[in-house]
């Protein structure tokens, strides 16, 4: 299967040290979240975060930050997540502001435009 091939869900499984991937759009980023395979077939997570943007000369770059998370630590960095997503969600005042708007990068461009993300520069 082709690192392009996904399933209706959104899901992906792969060849080699790469496992499965299902990417997440959220406005002008992009995060993906991968399952890899050590060389003794045991699995990690990277979670990469992609967020594209432009050059003086024009040219769309993309800013990428990835984590590694190895299934010994998976239960306290889920715990850990869930408490500060919690702590924020009841501390969060009700409004307008509290979602991030997705708007677009470009003047006249649509926030859906941002799903065209090109796998061969990642």
């Amino acid at each position: 299967m082709y690192f392009e091939d996904y399933d209706n869900a959104g899901f992906q499984e792969r060849n080699g040290d790469d496992v499965y991937s299902k990417p997440v759009r959220a406005g002008k980023r992009t995060y993906f979240f991968d399952v890899k395979a050590t060389k003794g077939n045991d699995y990690y997570l990277t979670i990469t975060e992609s967020k594209r943007r432009i050059e003086r000369d024009g040219r769309y770059v993309y800013d990428k930050h990835k984590i590694f998370l190895y299934k010994e630590d998976f239960d306290k960095f889920a715990d850990g997540l869930q408490e500060v997503v919690n702590y924020i969600r009841e501390r969060l005042p009700a409004g307008p502001d509290t979602t991030p708007a997705e708007t677009p990068e470009e003047p006249g461009q649509s926030p859906a435009s941002f799903a065209d993300v090109n796998f061969e520069e990642l």
